[in-house]
Order: structure tokens, then sequence, then C-alpha cells
């Protein structure tokens, strides 16, 4: 990993340093893209592609999904296999390890408690005269969550979307999943989301299952909201349902930041990085740190640990692509750093870690000390794994059991209070030029003079 020596930088030059592609701007890798110039016949940007393929699944239905499904993913698929079956379920529980059952079945345990934690009550708090006034806190009717395939199989986002579904009490929810080239799915997704309880499922992907999911097809009944990460065609895929349907945000590849004195561990530090940078090829692994030693020795246990990993391509060209370790002059200019970075997930690795809490404002999930990496949260621990991105933890949460609710206001109030607050209320209608406000007003107060 080259090592940049931020010391010296300006802060315009720190922030350079960091800035990050909005989706719009990500570039496809040679192989996808060549794929999609010879389905299309022109060069087309992945924005152009999701608009066609959204458009497409709008306007014709399954034969549009299925065809992007058939194509896209070599599944040979109909409309009759398209929903996972009961004999698929089955079939799923015997090519499963025992032993992995187990741990998901106690990390699902795990995310369920957690996220019972956070189920917000609707309330209700009297006011003057004998008026009320509330919220009332509803499920969605129905959610979709989408669960990424293609490079590998991800039994833990299918827990983090359907177990903080599952507890906020939506009614109807949605898997949907890109196929292997046999259509089938991977087993341990579909034993995952048995156990949940999770049994509507359709083998689809990509931007063909977003648009399948938001605006139906005569399989697909369509969602009010869909949530998931996915690759970049999901990404714009979603971005460009919203408004039919809701999203829980706009995810793109995998970051990790790691902030750290000379009191870290280097070997923690570049297997961390690395836990990143094996998802993807864009995914970003950055370390920033004030101790040139750590720097260094970091730079370097990265390539040895490099070696010994299956998805070491991968890795290798996430790290060529993303990847950095910054020198820092102090340890303020790290946290301001990272805070500029905003990252999905932040590992402080100092001596002291709690201290920079209050200072480190912007990231989707942080991880305080040297026995608390990122795959802990990924996994095990039970906060969500479904975090910002891009930059965007300076204005998105990470998802959580109110993705899946609605805030209703409840307001009650008796004569007494409404004429209390007559005048002012007529008064702002007046002011605004909406006489008829004011009347709706100023009727009852007139009828209270009778």
């Amino acid at each position: 990993m080259k090592i940049t020596d931020a010391r010296k930088m300006s802060p315009a030059e720190i922030a350079a340093l960091l800035k990050k592609k909005a989706f719009d701007e990500q570039e496809l890798a040679p192989r996808v893209q060549a794929g999609c110039d010879a389905m299309w016949g022109e060069h087309l940007s992945a924005a152009q592609i999701v608009d066609r393929i959204v458009n497409a699944v709008r306007s014709g239905g399954d034969e549009a999904l299925l065809h992007f499904t058939n194509t896209i993913d070599h599944a040979g698929l109909t409309a009759d296999t398209l929903r996972v079956t009961e004999k698929e379920f089955d079939e799923a529980r015997t090519l499963v390890d025992p032993a992995v059952v187990d741990s998901i079945t106690r990390a699902i345990a795990n995310v369920k408690r957690f996220h019972e934690e956070q189920l917000p009550k609707s309330w209700f708090t009297p006011r003057a005269c004998g008026s009320l006034l509330g919220q009332k806190m509803t499920p969605l009717d129905s959610v979709g969550i989408y669960v990424p395939g293609g490079t590998a199989a991800y039994p833990s986002s299918v827990i983090m979307n359907a177990v903080p579904a599952k507890v906020a009490g939506v009614p109807r929810i949605v898997m949907a999943a890109p196929p292997g080239r046999n259509g089938k799915l991977n087993p341990y997704v579909l034993v995952t989301a048995e156990k949940i309880g999770i049994k509507e499922i359709y083998k689809m992907g990509g931007a063909q299952a977003v648009a399948a999911l938001a605006f139906g097809t005569e399989s697909v009944p369509r969602v009010n909201k869909i949530t998931g990460p996915g690759n970049i065609f999901v990404t714009l895929a979603k971005k460009a349902v919203y408004g039919h349907v809701d999203i829980d945000m706009l995810a793109g590849p995998s970051e990790i930041l790691i902030v750290a004195d000379d009191s870290a561990n280097p070997v923690y530090l570049a297997a961390d990085l690395l836990s990143q940078a094996e998802h993807d090829p864009l995914a970003s692994a950055i370390l920033i740190t004030d101790s040139e030693r750590i720097a260094r020795t970091v730079a370097t246990e990265v390539e040895e640990q490099l070696k010994e990993l299956p998805r070491e391509e991968i890795a290798a060209a996430s790290l060529q692509n993303m990847g950095k370790v910054i020198l820092a002059k102090d340890m303020d200019t790290v946290v301001a750093m990272s805070n500029i970075s905003a990252p999905e997930h932040l590992e402080v690795m100092t001596k002291e870690p709690f201290r920079l809490l209050p200072l480190l404002r912007n990231c989707g999930a942080m991880f305080l000390g040297q026995d608390s990496p990122e795959p802990l949260g990924d996994y095990f621990a039970g906060p969500n794994h479904i975090l910002p991105t891009g930059g965007t933890a300076k204005f998105y949460s990470v998802l959580n059991v109110e993705t899946f609710m609605k805030k209703t206001s409840i307001i009650s109030y008796t004569h007494d209070a409404l004429m209390e607050a007559a005048d002012d209320i007529i008064n702002m209608a007046e002011a605004e030029g909406l006489r008829a406000h004011a009347n709706a007003i100023r009727k009852r107060k007139e009828s209270s003079r009778k």
C-alpha cells in the first residue's frame, strides 16, 4: 500500500485526498462494461443501462424481468420457477453444515435482541384544556429486502435486512437475490431466511429485481419499500425508483477507515484493512495515523497477509484502486480527516479509544478498541451492518427498526383548547392569504358564541 504523507497538506488538499465519487460517477469493471455493450449494441453508462432496465420491467412485467435475469445471470428461469419453492427450502437444509447453521442461529438471536431495544413506542401527551397530542408508530405493509449475490453469498445480509423488519412487525417481507447459473440460490441464504420466517423469495437480482419490487409484475407483487445493499446497478435502480417506493439508502462499495496511534497492533490493522478489501475491487480500505512507524509497518504487513488470501486478486485490486495509508501530523488532524471521509465502518485503534468517541461525528458504525474488529459487526454482535457509504454517513443512518416503520402525528383538541388557539391560527392563515383555512377556525369560534 502506498503511504501518503499529509503532514504538510492544506485543508483543501486533505479534502481532495478524501473525496469520494458519487454513485453516478462510479466506473464499471471492464468485463462488466464489455458485457453491457454487447447486450445493448452500444456503449452506455451505468445510469443509462439501469434506466433502460427499470423502464423495460415497469412496462413489460414478467417478460422483461425474465429476459434480463436469464441474459445476465444465465439462470434459465421461467415465471413458474422464479419464486423459491418448498422443495428448494427442503433441499437447502440438506446442503448446509449444521455447525454453520448453529452460528447463524446465534447471530440471529443477537441481532434480534439489539433491534428489539430500538423498537419505538407510540406515545400520547396531555396538554392544556384537555387536548391530546401524540405519535403513532405503524409498521409498513410490505418491504422488499435485497440480498447481494455474485462473487459471494451473504446470509449475514439476510439477517441484517430481515430481522429488524420482523421486529418492526412488517406483515409481508419479500426477499430478492440473484440466482446462480443453476437457477438456484445459495443454501445458506435460504436456510437463514427460513429461520427468520421469510418464505416469499424470488430468484432475481440487479436493477431488474429492484424494478420488479417497485412496480410489480405478474409474478411479483409490488412492495412499499426496498432495503439492502447491492452493486452499482442495484444502487442506481433504487435511486431511479425512489418516490414510487421508499428506499433505505444508496449503498455503494464497502469501506473501512481505521484511525490509529502508535499503540495499535500493525498485524491487526493490516488484517482489518484486508477484511474489507476482499469484498470488491472498488472497496475502500484506509488507515489514518499520526505514527510514521505504524504507517510503514502496516503497509508492509498488508502485503504479507495479502498473499494468504483466497480472494487475493480482488483484495489487491481494491488496495491498488482505493487503498490508502495516510500519515497525519497529529491526532486532531486524524479525527478531522475521519469526519471528512464519513466512512461506512470506522475502527478506533488508539490507546484510549473512548476519548475520541465525542469527536468522531460521521460514520455508519464505530468499532472501539483492538478487540472490536469490523467483522464482529458484520456477523454477530447485534448492530446492523447495512450502513451508509460514499460519505453519506454525514446524513444517512444505519438501517434500523424505524427503517421499517412510519410515524403518524395524532392531534385531538377539545373545544376549549381550540378556542384558546383560534386567534393565533386565524392570524397566521390570513397572513398567508389562505382565507378558507382561517374560516375553518372562525366558523367554530362563531358557533361557540351562540
